[in-house]
């Protein structure tokens, strides 16, 4: 190899008998070394998607938000060009460690985290003193366009997104997220019957809630967005307001009694569905707004609806379609209408909007 390369440190691995190596490189120096396809170019010519600008400002924002906690996982790239190794040991513990050169005319293209490459260009122009930072960046040798697509495939087709349950239990910069886990600690049956690492409930499972449902309702409750902050006046109103509502839904205080199994509660009612949840909290929110003296005992109205599946002239394309339960915005909204109309509030008028449009023509419906 000539003079003019690029040298790392690095480690070398093997992986299916190819080599590879995992190198440190300056945050300041990612933007210009390592490249990504051409966007014009046919998604057949490339070697990975194309870069969707709408992620990268709010992963910069990550980054420039966090100086002191934030965290990038390691690149993927590929050399198209020359490249050698040189172990600090002929034999023993340091042969897999040395000096990675790569020819300075080499192409280094990133076959994964082109986003993070992106994001971390535009967090320099912000914070130009996190340049000297450094991320990991796994190095293969190119062996042309048909593996580094396969490489691609392989490294995102096994990727599994996390719950966002499971992402708001472990998130501590989300105030809301805050919000909703201390709602769940302070609320006895959230506490007992809230599934905390998935945003779905099997049918065998023996809870009734979602971290994730929690959280979104207890937002629509206070009329926080995900960047409002939280108070203890908040907190107070949160529990104040899941423990009255508790109150009111007897199938609910049944479960917690082992009276009835979850189970049977979603198979044979609404409200053991998200849906019925998310209605209530955006009913109670304007409940709120409407009677700040006085509302609880308002939450009474919750016993007078008819909560059971078998009503299909009430629940039939507001909470049930084609049989399932759906939880759309519009028949959050419907299901909405009907627990507003049972608490003595008012519609807005998108809520009336939607009750005018959707609301099924040959089942109940809202008089204006």
């Amino acid at each position: 190899m000539s003079d003019n390369s690029l040298d790392f440190t690095a480690i070398r691995g093997v992986q299916a008998g190819t080599a590879y190596y995992v190198i440190m490189v300056p945050l300041k120096v990612v933007p210009t070394l390592f490249k990504f396809d051409d966007e014009s170019m046919p998604s057949e010519l490339r070697a990975q998607r194309t870069l969707n600008r709408a992620r990268v400002p709010e992963i910069a924002s990550y980054i420039t938000r966090n100086p002191t906690e934030y965290i990038l996982s390691a690149l993927c790239a590929s050399v198209d060009g020359e490249i050698a190794f040189e172990p600090a040991s002929a034999e023993g513990h340091l042969r897999g460690v040395g000096r990675l050169r790569i020819s300075m005319s080499a192409t280094i293209l990133i076959n994964d985290g082109q986003h993070r490459r992106a994001a971390i260009e535009e967090a320099l122009r912000e914070r130009p003193l996190i340049g000297d930072e450094t991320i990991s960046v796994v190095v293969f040798a190119d062996r042309g366009l048909q593996r580094c697509q396969q490489m691609f495939a392989d490294l995102n087709i096994h990727a599994v997104r996390p719950t966002r349950s499971i992402k708001l239990l472990y998130d501590h910069r989300n105030a809301l997220a805050g919000l909703a886990r201390h709602v769940v600690d302070s609320v006895p049956l959230f506490r007992d019957f809230t599934c905390m690492n998935s945003s779905s409930i099997s049918n065998r499972s023996l809870k009734l809630f979602t971290l994730s449902s929690i959280h979104q309702a207890t937002a629509e409750v206070v009329g926080k967005t995900r960047k409002g902050s939280i108070d203890d006046d908040d907190r107070s109103l949160a529990i104040c307001f899941w423990t009255a509502v508790i109150d009111n839904m007897p199938d609910w205080k049944r479960v917690g009694t082992r009276e009835v199994s979850s189970a049977e509660l979603r198979r044979d009612y609404v409200h053991a569905h998200g849906v019925a949840m998310q209605a209530i909290a955006a009913s109670g929110n304007r409940l709120l707004a409407e009677h700040r003296e006085g509302w609880e005992g308002r939450l009474r109205g919750l016993r007078t609806i008819d909560w059971s599946r078998a009503n299909r002239k009430l629940w039939d394309g507001r909470a049930l379609v084609a049989g399932k339960v759906n939880r759309s915005r519009t028949n959050v909204v419907l299901v909405g209408n009907v627990i507003s109309k049972a608490l003595g509030v008012p519609l807005s008028a998108e809520a009336r909007r939607i009750e005018d449009l959707y609301a099924p023509s040959n089942g109940y419906r809202i008089a204006s």
